[in-house]
């Protein structure tokens, strides 16, 4: 017997694939066919979802309901994590872990109310066919969930955090929908840990410097695997033949002074001997740059370039930087322009300015808030790196977000 519940919700599609726990077999749900409107739904086709009558145990018993596609499509059930063909279909994977007498209080409430049940009977089937069905079926997924999210609905901070995952990937994929030449490292819990670690104004200074340097180095590793490559074949300790990929070697790095420099490390560790450049900016008011230092490999023109600056916000001096590069004989399609993250005023002005330029980010901002800053952002990202602050004489110098 099969059934898919749906339900709208802020925009977003959710399918409801549950047991009613009088089956003892996950064998007894239509998988295929659950499979097959996932896969309609991704490909923007509108499917018809079976209407499911508890009173009846029919599927048939109501006209099915016409759903049609969306950016987000929750699929919800206690045996989702079943079949693996299913779960790879999932970006993420969610085991919400509920008390067991708060999930019995629960079926009692819903079965009696909305089932029109005996509470004697509910209780009977609970303990002949729900419980055993948990412990056989439904427990063991949860090895397979990326996320486990005690208390249920309670937990409103776990909540929030999907929440802005969600919305955070859906901005990103907008974004590289209009420009094909942005690239956004592929989100993770483990990445997103680390953002919230290096926006957290509390965090410490040395465990700013450790987690902004895990991002920067992933930022440069992504950066590096868009260069051209030619195919090589060597011999392995087997005396095997490998066949592989040498990378590019004219190639160097160009940081943006001072906040720039937090990359360089990065990408020294990735890039034995690798030339690096240095380019000043200082801001002018709110928009204006100006060009204060630049000091470029002579050679720079035959080379690849990774340019370097953690922060990509109005877009104005990177847009004086890379004419730079140009104006040095750099072809636009031999730049990369490398940052953590990134506000979508500044990717709409390089992106339309420099199409074939690259841009590799970790994570695509909210905007900018009227002071032309990043939101949420980092703050000023050279100052808490380095360790000044406002005071210090250092403003010829200080980190300027693009």
């Amino acid at each position: 017997m099969f059934y898919v519940k749906d339900v709208w919700f802020h925009h977003m599609f959710s399918l409801n694939f549950n047991d009613t726990v009088l089956f003892l077999s996950a064998d007894a749900f239509d998988t295929e066919k659950l499979l097959d409107s996932i896969e309609n739904l991704r490909h923007d086709q509108a499917v018809d979802i079976p209407n499911y009558d508890f009173k009846s145990y029919k599927s048939n018993a109501f006209p099915a309901r016409r759903v049609n596609p969306s950016d987000v499509i929750i699929l919800e059930g206690i045996l989702i994590f079943h079949d693996p063909r299913v779960r790879e279909l999932m970006n993420m994977k969610i085991f919400v872990d509920t008390d067991a007498d708060v999930r019995l209080a629960r079926r009692i409430r819903r079965d009696t109310v909305d089932k029109g049940r005996d509470i004697g009977a509910v209780l009977d089937q609970y303990s002949k066919f729900v419980k055993p069905a948990f412990d056989d079926f439904i427990l063991p997924t949860k090895k397979y969930a990326d996320i486990i999210i005690p208390r249920g609905g309670d937990n409103h901070v776990a909540i929030d955090l999907i929440v802005q995952h969600i919305r955070t990937k859906l901005g990103q994929n907008d974004l590289c929908k209009i420009y094909p030449n942005l690239y956004v490292i592929q989100s993770t819990f483990q990445i997103r840990g680390m953002h919230t670690l290096i926006r957290d104004s509390l965090t410490t200074k040395h465990d700013f410097v450790f987690y902004s340097d895990r991002l920067i180095r992933l930022v440069v590793e992504h950066g590096l695997g868009h260069l051209p490559f030619t195919e090589k074949q060597v011999i392995t300790p087997t005396g095997s033949v490998y066949t592989g990929v040498d990378f590019c070697k004219r190639l160097c790095g160009v940081s943006v002074i001072r906040s720039g420099e937090s990359m360089e490390n990065a990408l020294r560790a990735c890039c034995k001997g690798i030339k690096i450049g240095k380019i000043l900016i200082h801001r002018e008011g709110d928009n204006g740059q100006q060009l204060i230092y630049e000091k470029l490999p002579q050679d720079i023109s035959e080379r690849h370039v990774l340019l370097l600056d953690p922060i990509l916000g109005t877009g104005n001096s990177a847009v004086q930087a890379i004419s730079l590069l140009i104006k040095k004989g750099v072809p636009e399609s031999n730049i990369i322009f490398l940052n953590l993250i990134s506000a979508p005023q500044g990717v709409h002005v390089v992106c339309k300015s420099f199409p074939r330029l690259k841009i590799v980010t970790s994570e695509i901002e909210i905007g900018l808030n009227e002071d032309f800053r990043v939101v949420p952002g980092m703050g000023e990202f050279g100052d808490r790196y380095f360790g000044t602050d406002d005071d210090d004489n250092l403003q010829a110098v200080a980190p300027m977000q693009l």
